[in-house]
């Protein structure tokens, strides 16, 4: 698909059949292999906008609605930045409408960085004008990935769940963006809760629209255990970062060594990138 649009990219297709949630098959995905550390990255890429100013959010937003040449190469750029990783989360990709050119940005991305596994997951279907979709991208084979729809009042609201390793204690990266509203976080956090409340080794990460303060202090992830990066990692706006909106929370039993926000100031948010080692005893499992 990437080298065929690569070549062929000359405009928007004509009337195509508009996809839904989709993944790649796991034929050619390597077997999650004893690691002794795993790269994560979480980015919101906005539909492939390139955003650097508040004013953008004016002069660029008809690019929420038609297609722009430019987000072919925006998308390029981010794909160079994500062969870095091993595991990928994507927030606000579209699935293939008139916006994208009818193209999967999460098919896109995976093919272009060369990662072998991607799932896409369409949260707001509104046919040939977006496809809002969440997406996952990974090196590794997982066990199983299973889709969710968060609570909220407006429905369009997901979160991607992929267990790694052994079944009898897998490694559980959790994949969301939740609502902007508070009442809403409480609900979808909640909801996440309880998914995650029979495991050990646990990563959540995406765009939560919330300080990590709040999100571990005020939700009901306070019943849990998972570590936040620094205060410091502000991720939003990409251009003059303010607010700690994205975020990679692991568990107690997880060793972080190396967090950061990365400085790729393509879409209005940056991306988080952290690199896990796997707990002692684990790696024996399987």
């Amino acid at each position: 698909m990437y080298k065929r649009i690569r070549k062929q990219f000359t405009g928007v297709p004509g009337a195509e059949a508009i996809p839904r949630g989709a993944c790649s098959g796991l034929v050619h995905v390597p077997d999650f292999e004893p690691q002794r550390h795993i790269r994560l990255l979480t980015f919101n890429i906005q539909v492939g906008i390139n955003t650097s100013s508040y004013h953008h959010y004016v002069t660029r937003s008809w690019q929420h609605l038609l297609p722009h040449r430019r987000r072919i190469e925006n998308l390029d750029r981010i794909a160079a930045l994500l062969r870095g990783y091993d595991v990928v989360a994507l927030q606000e990709c579209d699935g293939g409408s008139l916006r994208s050119g009818y193209i999967n940005q999460v098919q896109y991305l995976a093919e272009a960085a060369g990662i072998p596994y991607w799932h896409q997951q369409l949260n707001r279907n509104l046919g040939p004008l977006a496809q809002h979709s969440n997406g996952l991208l990974s090196r590794y084979r997982p066990l199983d990935v299973t889709e969710h729809r968060l609570p909220a009042l407006i429905p369009g609201r997901g979160a991607i769940i992929a267990r790694y390793g052994a079944e009898e204690d897998p490694l559980v990266l959790v994949m969301m963006h939740l609502s902007l509203s508070k009442s809403a976080q409480q609900r979808q956090l909640g909801y996440i809760r309880e998914l995650i409340a029979d495991y050990q080794h646990v990563v959540l990460m995406g765009d939560m629209n919330n300080h990590a303060e709040e999100l571990l202090e005020q939700t009901p992830l306070r019943e849990t255990d998972l570590v936040p990066l620094p205060d410091t990692a502000h991720s939003f706006p990409s251009w003059r970062p303010e607010r700690a909106l994205d975020h990679i929370l692991v568990s107690s039993s997880l060793e972080v060594r190396r967090s950061e926000v990365v400085s790729y100031p393509l879409s209005d948010h940056l991306p988080i990138a952290m690199d896990i080692a796997l707990p002692k005893g684990y790696l024996e499992k399987y």
